[in-house]
């Protein structure tokens, strides 16, 4: 009996096995490439948010911003917080989250903590009142919550943190997404992810940033065995190519931060793949030529080249 290349007479099976080997390694090879290779836009404004780290936090901590977080106790909510603890960017960070954790006692002044109910979040307005920047880490899956609560967490919770902040004053909203997210994705994770993206897009933030990171390095404290299998049977792709498909936890968060403490963009939304993240973080360094700063055209030479 014979099912494409698969034989299930194991005496006839070595090259059938083989076949699908190399098959499924040309498209793992195929898929490294496109993302290895892939262009970084906007190279120095983005690789900029890293060099100028430095004098753009201390410009921002001179206008006195006060931020919440939500999802703060996941794997790249916690290793944010940590990095706000260290850099002091902001004068207040609020943790918003369903449990009271007591993390605070271990934080710098500045942080508090408060529990709401994400299902009933129109009692908890004040929880963001005053934030002017928000931070979302918030996420579950779909084989620890089903389907319908996935889609409530990544998407709904999500929504409605995001639409309560922008009425509470927020300006600037960070979003942690995936790599590959695509509202029209027949998967659920990935089609869930790209409908949060224009979800938020529509709430018309003065800038949103949306991050799409690869496979988070982590050691996450609750089990993912195929997260796990995934990491282990990759290590030689994160090794090689370290900004194709791979993101540690600790260059999400410092991307974020980088992000946030930088000056606003021409554009209200803001679109980082994996690799840019890299940059972002000082973990990847631009070639000397894209640190060139863009001349920026004239409306009448804008016009002049379209006529040509």
């Amino acid at each position: 009996m014979r099912f494409l290349w698969f034989n299930l007479d194991c005496r006839d099976s070595a090259p059938g096995v083989a076949i699908a080997l190399a098959t499924l390694g040309i498209f793992w090879t195929c898929l490294i490439s496109i993302y290895d290779l892939a262009t970084v836009h906007d190279t120095f404004t983005i690789a900029s948010m890293a060099a100028e780290r430095e004098q753009n936090l201390e410009n921002f901590k001179k206008e006195g911003h006060s931020a919440f977080v939500i999802g703060y106790t996941g794997e790249i909510g916690k290793v944010l917080v940590k990095e706000l603890d260290e850099v002091k960017a902001f004068k207040r960070v609020v943790l918003v989250g369903r449990r009271q954790t007591n993390i605070t006692q271990k934080l710098g002044a500045g942080f508090e903590e408060r529990v709401v109910d994400f299902d009933n979040l129109d009692d908890y307005k004040e929880a963001f009142a005053g934030c002017d920047v928000g931070f979302n880490t918030l996420g579950t899956t779909r084989a620890k919550s089903g389907a319908q609560g996935f889609v409530k967490v990544d998407h709904d919770y999500v929504l409605k943190t995001a639409e309560i902040a922008k009425a509470s004053g927020c300006k600037h909203f960070l979003h942690t997404s995936s790599q590959g997210s695509d509202k029209n994705s027949s998967l659920l994770y990935t089609r869930t992810k790209g409908q949060a993206e224009e979800s938020l897009k529509v709430i018309h933030f003065d800038r949103l940033s949306i991050f799409r990171p690869g496979i988070l390095l982590c050691d996450r404290e609750e089990s993912r065995p195929s997260e796990s299998f995934f990491r282990t049977v990759l290590k030689p792709v994160f090794y090689f190519f370290p900004t194709a498909i791979s993101t540690p936890t600790e260059v999400v968060a410092r991307a974020m931060v980088n992000n946030a403490i930088s000056p606003p963009s021409e554009n209200r939304t803001e679109l980082f793949e994996n690799k840019a993240i890299h940059m972002m973080a000082g973990n990847l360094k631009p070639k000397p030529e894209d640190m060139v700063k863009p001349v920026k055209k004239s409306a009448k030479e804008t016009d002049d080249n379209q006529e040509l």
